[in-house]
């Protein structure tokens, strides 16, 4: 073979061993004992989620509060609405932010920067004395949850080990479920000001807990950082055994793949004049595969805001009240929370035993039957017939179990899924920040919705509709990721945009389909083979 050729093999097989996952911390034999290390460092950084969930819930128990008739600051409908909207028109800003900072000053630093405008905000919130006051506090916590949240989700993709990536990705989503309820529990008895005042400590213990924690070896390879780079493999791994007959250390073999990727990268910026360009990366978002699963995450989470997912969490309370159920709105908000909470657990085992496409469907198809029958009761609530007021609150807690199969947490995990790695975190950011425009958007149109379409039982009948839209969506464009390769995806979307009936979709991750790094002695050979296969 000659040299060029054998470069060529060289860069191919280096890079489906760092495309296929961004993380390098897996190989034959590992449990999940060994990986307690990742398990933890994940947790430690998604545990900012709590306030974020915090953040989206506090709408629903603030709201009711500041139009009971007592209240010492009063607001309109309108100005509520914009209350319980206003936190997320500003994560479009804050995760393009997010996405620059954590490139240049790390996973984990964005997490501590995040909690600076969070405290700031809470604190201008448990303050205020009149509505612009509680807006502005409210726009600084959406800030923070748009610095918070995205970092801890790339963290996690390029540290844990590829079985295990989608479970712990979904602990972002678990975490928020929990804050949710605890500002249920809180709103139910305390003041809107002693919540907020509370808020803080939850997101002051996170942003401790992530130094206790390396940042991660691939952003730190990519700034240079190579003795970090050891140290932080050497903490992720240090329960792994010792590879058989083989001298190096597992985190000394990935340390070899890092630093080979790294300068497969500074020669092809080195030879290819856009490698400086500074529209690189948006030449990158021009190809195949940085558009078209931007517009299919577009679409995707168009149909999941709109199907009242979101709406319903941030107005839990109001929501309850105008269906008319007798039940407590409160106990009943408080109820939502913790099957959000307790679904987000098993939607982790759902993620890693079953396809995304089909949970997408089944979730959006459940969701839909949900609000169908519940707007069909609340009807009947309407005109007089009390028989069956608890009814919409068992139908919402179906309907809520339905979302959590896969239409509310499937599209924020594809996010990390679907984009090459010379984009993920810039890409990523600009999908967090399209589906907030988009939850921006439906949330500030529920009062209009509940009047246009002539009370609550149309708003519910028009999230059905939505619902059985979206799985019509995905069962035609939706591409199938799980157990693929992200190379492999990335090849998808080069050749195609429609998933039903397409016949060049995303392999499975076989051991056949793996490519082996050419190597002098058999001895190396079947260790560096062994290494490839699990990395993928």
């Amino acid at each position: 073979m000659a040299p060029d050729e054998n470069q060529k093999g060289d860069h191919q097989t280096f890079t489906e061993m760092i495309v296929s996952c961004r993380s390098l911390s897996y190989y034959e034999g590992t449990s999940i004992k060994t990986a307690f290390p990742q398990i933890l460092a994940s947790v430690f950084a998604a545990s900012y989620h709590i306030a974020v969930g915090i953040a989206l819930a506090y709408s629903a128990i603030l709201i009711p509060q500041l139009e009971d008739p007592a209240s010492d600051i009063k607001v309109t409908q309108s100005q509520s609405s914009w209350l319980a909207s206003v936190i997320v028109v500003v994560v479009p800003v804050g995760s393009i932010i997010a996405g620059l900072i954590m490139e240049r000053f790390g996973r984990l630093n964005t997490i501590k920067i995040a909690a600076v405008p969070s405290v700031c905000g809470w604190i201008l919130i448990a303050m205020s004395t009149d509505f612009y006051t509680l807006l502005l506090g409210r726009l600084l916590t959406g800030l923070a949850s748009a610095l918070g949240s995205s970092p801890a989700i790339v963290y996690i993709t390029e540290v844990a080990r590829p079985d295990m990536r989608g479970s712990l990705i979904s602990a972002c989503p678990t975490l928020a479920s929990l804050g949710m309820v605890l500002a249920y529990c809180k709103g139910w008895y305390l003041n809107w000001r002693l919540v907020a005042w509370l808020s803080n400590v939850y997101v002051l213990v996170p942003a401790v807990l992530v130094y206790l924690i390396p940042d991660s070896p691939v952003w730190l390879v990519s700034r240079g950082r190579i003795d970090d780079a050891k140290r932080s493999l050497d903490w992720l791994n240090r329960l792994q055994p010792q590879p058989e007959r083989k001298t190096e250390t597992l985190s000394e073999m990935q340390m070899q793949v890092l630093l080979k990727e790294r300068e497969i990268k500074l020669a092809e910026k080195r030879n290819s004049s856009r490698g400086g360009s500074p529209f690189y990366k948006l030449r990158e978002f021009l190809k195949p595969t940085g558009y078209k699963p931007l517009i299919i995450l577009f679409f995707l989470f168009f149909f999941q805001q709109y199907s009242g997912i979101y709406i319903t969490l941030f107005y839990a309370v109001t929501f309850f009240q105008e269906s008319g159920s007798q039940f407590n709105p409160y106990l009943a908000s408080i109820l939502i929370g913790v099957v959000r909470l307790l679904m987000s657990m098993v939607n982790t085992l759902l993620l890693k035993r079953f396809h995304r496409r089909p949970c997408v469907m089944i979730s959006a198809v459940s969701m839909a039957i949900c609000m169908t029958v519940s707007g069909y009761f609340t009807y009947r609530i309407k005109q007089g017939d009390t028989g069956y007021s608890w009814m919409p609150v068992i139908c919402l807690l179906l309907y809520v179990c339905s979302s959590m199969i896969g239409f509310l947490t499937i599209p924020w995990t594809m996010t990390a899924e679907l984009f090459p790695t010379e984009i993920r975190g810039l890409a990523h950011s600009v999908s967090y920040s399209m589906a907030n425009l988009l939850m921006f958007a439906a949330v500030q149109s529920y009062r209009d919705l509940n009047t246009i379409l002539g009370g609550s039982h149309g708003v519910q009948w028009f999230f059905a509709v939505i619902s059985i839209l979206g799985a019509i969506y995905a069962f035609i464009f939706l591409p199938e990721t799980q157990g693929k390769k992200l190379s492999d995806i990335q090849k998808y979307f080069l050749h195609n945009t429609i998933y039903f009936g397409s016949k060049n979709t995303p392999s499975h991750t076989t051991k056949k389909q793996v490519p082996r790094v050419p190597v002098k002695t058999d001895v190396e050979k079947g260790q560096t083979a062994r290494l490839v296969t699990n990395v993928e």
